[in-house]
């Protein structure tokens, strides 16, 4: 049970940062700003990260990644 614990503290721990990273990343590109090409590449870097731990599922990662990228391509 202590492990499970440990584990959930973990696994919260980085949805909250994948969900202000990729908050951080749409406004970026929805207002147009300079640097949203650099936190877009760092939400996808830490959403494959996750993924690769297990801590989201792989193809809950890939959705994600698909949904950032065709947003950055549509305000491009």
């Amino acid at each position: 049970n202590r492990q499970a614990l440990v584990r959930h503290e973990r696994n919260q721990a980085t949805r909250s940062e994948l969900k202000t990273r990729t908050k951080t990343a749409r406004a970026a590109l929805e207002a147009g700003a300079e640097d949203a090409a650099d936190a877009v590449r760092l939400a996808q870097k830490r959403i494959n990260k996750a993924a690769s731990k297990g801590r989201i599922h792989k193809n809950a990662a890939a959705r994600r990644t698909s949904r950032l990228m065709r947003r950055q391509a549509k305000s491009s």
